[in-house]
């Protein structure tokens, strides 16, 4: 029977690791089709602008020296984006800045949803990297956890320390209960509590009652 348990426990850990590791790798896939696909050819695009402006600087215009810079404009916003894709800025200084910094396009594209986030004004020094699997693990939740269709949904963050823990706390209340019993049946929520528990050494579940799923991820 311990071989029997072991193996089994060896499973769910082998198979949480490998969704973790799949979402990671598609993660940098659409970032590179990102780059190849838009910072690339605006670069090109730039690089052609100044080309002709050196060539016909004599008819030089306003419009064609403002059109020139608010590309040069849009292509170092795209750069700023990118970087804090691959490593969200506060990171390293303040993991709630960090989390507040990652929740800001959600907040702004998705006006159906509610969000009440509760951050500490202070909060303990983190070690990078597992500050960096925390902040992951909040964006896959949500991810897997929000349908694409438009519906009012609220969600609640807060992050919290009891006694040296570091607890970050996410619950998400649907609409009905037909969208709940899907979302909170999903094998991808074990997956990556399983995750982060390996990858932190700490502890991870859910819960789900009266239509809301609450995650918790300590460490």
């Amino acid at each position: 029977m311990t071989l029997v348990r072991f193996l089994a426990s060896y499973q769910r850990i082998q198979q949480a690791l490998q969704w973790w590791s799949s979402r990671q790798s598609m993660r940098l896939f659409l970032e590179a089709e990102k780059i190849r696909e838009g910072l690339l050819q605006e670069s090109f695009t730039i690089r052609r602008s100044l080309d002709l402006l050196a060539i016909d600087n004599v008819n030089l215009s306003i419009n064609k020296t403002q059109e020139c810079l608010k590309q040069v404009d849009s292509f170092h916003h795209s750069l700023v984006q990118l970087s804090d894709r691959l490593f969200p800025a506060y990171l390293q200084d303040s993991l709630p800045l960090a989390i507040e910094c990652l929740l800001e396009p959600w907040l702004v594209s998705n006006p159906h949803l509610y969000f009440d986030i509760n951050m500490p004004a202070y909060w303990r020094h983190e070690p990078a990297d597992r500050s960096l699997v925390v902040l992951r693990a909040l964006e896959e939740l949500l991810i897997i956890t929000l349908p694409e269709v438009l519906m009012p949904i609220s969600i609640y963050i807060t992050l919290q320390e009891q006694k040296n823990i570091g607890q970050l706390m996410v619950q998400i209340t649907y609409p009905d209960t037909s969208t709940f019993i899907f979302y909170s049946n999903l094998p991808e929520l074990k997956y990556l509590c399983g995750s982060f528990q390996f990858l932190t050494s700490g502890k991870s579940f859910y819960r789900s009652q009266n239509l809301s799923i609450a995650c918790y991820l300590c460490w």
